[in-house]
């Protein structure tokens, strides 16, 4: 009888443990397929800030003509 009882144990431990890989597998998969939007690139002009484009080139303001550069995204502050 103590066979028949350590025998029963054991297989409902091993399939519980089966099922509780499986079960943490599945909540893993789902946050992978979450979809990130790439940022959006803007340039603007070193000496006029207020000039963006979506592609590079030239500051269209007049006697300017610098290389327009990429912005960089504003740094979020942390909550206090």
């Amino acid at each position: 009888m103590k066979k028949v009882t350590l025998m029963a144990i054991a297989i409902l431990f091993s399939g519980m443990s089966v099922l509780a890989v499986h079960s943490t597998t599945l909540v893993s998969d789902t946050t992978k397929t979450k979809k990130v939007k790439p940022a959006k690139v803007q340039y603007t002009c070193p000496m006029h800030p207020d000039v963006l484009s979506d592609k590079p080139g030239k500051c269209p303001k007049p006697n300017c003509g610098m290389t327009l550069v990429k912005k960089e995204p504003a740094k979020k502050k942390a909550a206090k």
